[in-house]
């Protein structure tokens, strides 16, 4: 019996179509741009910047204000935003470098030092990447309130597929431990009258 080859049917695809992932992008800024004002506004911006093809913005977390960490003595105007795009995590990364740029950024200098935009990779849908120039999860969000609490609006649901922790919980942990009396607790006189 002699086989009969079937037309492909043209509604079939036989490749797989190219997936959208989505990021948590964690937003920053301590210094005024020259076209785009105070650091909120850069922030603004650049959340404008992230929603030009090929990315997507599908959320953007209300901008907070939070003190410098290191040498910086200018307080920082923070935010999160999560992205959806069809770049894997290097390409992002050459992105969000790019647009960094454009808004003034130069990567000589001191480490957290003031700076017109700083956009980090926090987590992604893809779980854990280990690179040489890009480790998502971001190896220090889980201990960064100015990270956790703009993204606690938009991604409180998302899992650190690392630790298992949902953001919700990660952001619990840090601000019960930043609440915590430091030092010894005080003694209590148990000994009655």
């Amino acid at each position: 019996m002699k086989a009969i080859a079937r037309r492909p049917d043209s509604n079939h695809r036989t490749s797989r179509l190219p997936q959208t992932t989505r990021y948590l992008i964690a937003l920053g800024s301590n210094i005024a741009h020259c076209r785009h004002g105070p650091p909120p506004h850069v922030l603004r911006a650049a959340c404008a910047a992230l929603n030009e093809a090929p990315l997507h913005v599908v959320a953007a977390a209300p901008i907070i204000t939070s003190a410098p960490l290191g040498p910086s003595r200018r307080h920082y105007a923070n935010g999160a935003a999560i992205i959806e795009t069809m770049l894997p995590p290097l390409a992002l990364l050459d992105r969000l470098q790019a647009i960094e740029a454009a808004f003034g950024r130069t990567r000589r200098g001191q480490r957290w030092g003031a700076r017109t935009l700083d956009l980090d990779i926090i987590l992604w849908s893809g779980g854990p990447w280990q690179d040489h120039r890009l480790t998502i999860p971001h190896p220090a969000y889980h201990e960064r309130l100015f990270v956790l609490t703009p993204a606690l609006r938009i991604a409180a649901d998302w899992r650190d597929p690392q630790s298992g922790l949902y953001v919700k919980q990660t952001h619990a942990r840090l601000t019960r431990r930043a609440t915590m009396p430091k030092g010894p607790l005080p003694h209590a006189d148990v000994s009655g009258p």
